[in-house]
């Protein structure tokens, strides 16, 4: 018999999601949670094999609750189970160490047989989230910016002109407009704007 832990903010939801996994012969739900805090504690306490796992919740989001999870009740597994599909979203949920990521359009089979792949230590992911996870590692690398590129960037962000921010970092205009031809090159991009949110996009700033 695989025990299930279920921690979702929405009490419907959770009604849902015990009737759908209680109706197959090896699923057995034995407890539920409404906050992430709440699942951490009932993790170490229950010791269910598999965690399905909400992201986004009052008192405590699903991404820090997995990784708490993992790292103080071993060999709990969780499962992600959400309505949200960001690469952001995933690639937290997978870093904290979750094992599986599953949307909430999945069929009740679909369902519970990745419970049952997660139980066995297999990583179940909806396709979607698959693509997501192979278009991230196919991204090249985001571009180097040096030092001082980084500090004319940041002063472009904040609508300071090329002349203000020679003041402020003790250096030519010129110069300025040097660091800048650089960055732009690096981004591959054509103006301060782009340059400003290419770098922000790439956590560059």
């Amino acid at each position: 018999m695989i025990r299930i832990l279920l921690v979702d903010d929405h009490p419907v939801v959770r009604h849902g999601l015990r009737g759908m996994l209680e109706a197959e012969p090896d699923l057995t739900v034995i407890g539920e949670a409404s906050s992430g805090d709440e699942g951490v504690a009932l993790a170490v306490e229950l010791r269910p094999d598999v965690v399905l796992m909400d992201l986004r919740m009052p008192g405590g989001d699903g991404v820090s609750a997995t990784e708490r999870i993992v790292a103080e009740a071993s060999g709990v597994r969780v499962m992600v189970l959400t309505t949200y599909e960001s690469d952001r979203d995933i690639l937290r949920a997978i870093e904290a160490g979750a094992g599986g990521y599953l949307l909430k359009d999945a069929s009740p089979a679909e369902l519970a047989d990745a419970v049952r792949a997660t139980a066995r230590g297999e990583t179940v992911l909806a396709p979607s989230v698959a693509s997501t996870l192979v278009r991230q590692v196919r991204k090249p690398a985001p571009p180097a910016l040096s030092a001082r590129e980084t500090e004319v960037l940041r002063l472009v962000a904040r609508g300071l002109t090329n002349a203000d921010i020679g003041k402020q970092l003790f250096i030519s205009e010129a110069t300025v407009k040097t660091h800048l031809l650089r960055a732009f090159n690096k981004l591959d991009v054509a103006d301060r704007t782009a340059a400003v949110t290419t770098a922000m996009e790439n956590g560059l700033l």
